[in-house]
């Protein structure tokens, strides 16, 4: 029975089974992006539970017949319902009051510089503006063993939603990957710890600043040239 057979005979008849059938087939999808936000303070085993449940909202809700795959349209579907769960995770969390009111001034500071910029703005940018030091704006931050999605990623204009997939490149852009993998195997044996820490493990700068036995400014410095040299080179390998 194909994928669309199987789902159309579940839409007509509503067959728990069928259904269990189908999230067998697709839970290694939730298992791959349950992965992705592991080091941000929340278990593994939380997070599949998160990425499960969503995966069998989205089997009720798909439908066959307008033709996309359900691996294209179950990805975006787990994963805005782990940030969501983020969100609602990271409210509850109890914050000191002056880590809370650094981590306003932060949010309202960082609102102010994209209007004036144009451009979200990197740590060093609010740091200065607030007359705090970068440390302590990526500290408040990632206070709680929680890193805010909507922050800018450090030294970077993207946010950590612009660089976490969301859609179907996860399963079919492959020759990026393999362009990625390219990249890193010429950086250097330092460059490629710190990625391995930052993105593999993902781990904090200030974690990765422990384990390497540096500061987190120089994480923060090396993590700028990295992406950069990175994106140079896969602009060079894709063109």
């Amino acid at each position: 029975m194909t994928e669309s057979e199987l789902f159309q005979r579940y839409r007509e008849t509503g067959d728990l089974a069928l259904r269990n059938l189908i999230a067998e087939k697709y839970l290694f999808i939730a298992a791959i992006l349950a992965k992705k936000f592991v080091g941000r303070g929340v278990e593994y085993d939380d997070l599949y539970q998160v990425a499960s449940l969503a995966l069998i909202k989205g089997i009720d809700r798909f439908d066959e017949r307008k033709g996309l795959k359900f691996s294209t349209f179950i990805t975006p579907t787990i994963t805005g319902e782990i940030k969501n769960y983020f969100r609602d995770r990271s409210r509850l969390v109890h914050l000191p009051r002056k880590v809370s009111e650094l981590r306003a001034s932060v949010r309202k500071t960082a609102d102010a510089l994209t209007e004036k910029l144009g451009k979200k703005p990197t740590a060093g940018e609010i740091a200065e503006a607030l007359g705090v030091s970068e440390e302590d704006v990526l500290l408040s931050a990632e206070a709680g063993g929680i890193v805010s999605l909507d922050k800018p990623s450090e030294d970077s204009d993207m946010n950590y939603y612009d660089v976490i997939p969301a859609d179907n490149d996860v399963f079919e852009k492959i020759e990026t990957r393999d362009a990625v993998l390219s990249a890193v195997k010429e950086l250097s044996e330092t460059e490629r710890q710190l990625v391995k820490f930052r993105f593999s493990e993902e781990l904090s700068q200030v974690e990765t600043a422990r384990r390497m036995g540096v500061s987190q400014m120089y994480v923060s410095r090396m993590e700028r040239k990295i992406l950069e040299k990175l994106r140079e080179r896969l602009k060079k390998s894709m063109a």
